[in-house]
């Protein structure tokens, strides 16, 4: 068993406000905490790993490089299969929160190491 304490886990901003926390970052799967700052938009931008992000609260949409739109709200998620480009955007003007599960795991820098 491994414990992670949220408020004693690695976490890092990759752009001023949005807030990333690993929750778990083992090779078979990963878990992340974010706050995505108000009307916020990760970059476009896609991953070896499948993905499931839930939104905690707020209301986030993510569109596909195909113009595929999901707007979800507390409760709801969304799989995004490995290697689909996507964006990631709050739609609200104030922030959301939500949970990211990749598997396989990928390295929690991932957003540092587009930059």
């Amino acid at each position: 068993m491994n414990v992670i304490h949220f408020n004693d886990a690695e976490s890092y901003e990759p752009e001023k406000n949005w807030k990333r926390v690993s929750l778990c970052k083992e090779k078979d799967i990963s878990v992340e905490h974010f706050v995505k700052p108000p009307n916020h938009a990760s970059p476009s931008h896609q991953h070896p790993n499948a993905q499931v992000l839930v939104v905690l609260k707020g209301k986030i949409s993510v569109i596909n490089e195909e113009g595929q739109k999901a707007t979800l709200y507390e409760g709801d998620s969304v799989f995004i299969p490995e290697n689909e480009t996507h964006v990631v955007k709050n739609m609200l003007d104030e922030p959301s929160t939500g949970i990211d599960i990749f598997v396989p795991g990928r390295s929690f820098d991932f957003w540092l190491k587009r930059k």
